[in-house]
Order: structure tokens, then C-alpha cells, then sequence
């Protein structure tokens, strides 16, 4: 399971678990699962697509990074 943390300038997105992320990185969009190798990379504008207990969740945005170690993955965005 990945903990996963979703922060734009006005808010916290989401902070919880998460069985996958999709984002869209500035060279293709990419899946992020458990055990997943570190990485920084930038994000272009998009759909970052995460999948919980909850169900499946979209949140539209125009940029940012994502940073993934140790089953930690930050976004930090900025939400359309």
C-alpha cells in the first residue's frame, strides 16, 4: 500500500492510502505502484488518477512534481 499526499497552495488534496497513482509526466503519464523505484519528475497539465479503498478518484491539474520514495508519493500541485 502507498501513502500517498496531494497538496496544492490553498490545501491538502488527499493524505491517505492508496493501491496506485497515475500521473501525467512531462514525457508520457506513468503508473506509480507499491514498491515502486525513487523518483522525482515534473508533472504537466492533466489527471492524476489514484485508486484507494474507496474507490477510483481523478483531480485535474496544471502542473507540479511528484516524488516517490519508500512507498511515500508527494504531489505537489497546482489544482485546476
Amino acid at each position: 500500500m502507498l501513502n500517498l499526499r496531494i497538496v496544492s497552495p490553498e490545501k491538502v488534496a488527499y493524505n491517505g492510502e492508496a493501491e496506485s497513482v497515475k500521473v501525467p509526466g512531462i514525457l508520457g503519464s506513468f503508473e506509480i505502484l507499491n514498491n515502486h523505484a525513487p523518483i522525482i519528475s515534473a508533472l504537466q497539465k492533466g489527471v492524476v488518477e489514484y485508486v484507494n479503498s474507496e474507490g477510483r478518484h481523478q483531480l485535474d491539474i496544471n502542473g507540479g512534481f511528484v516524488e516517490v520514495k519508500k512507498n511515500q508519493v508527494s504531489l505537489c500541485v497546482e489544482v485546476i
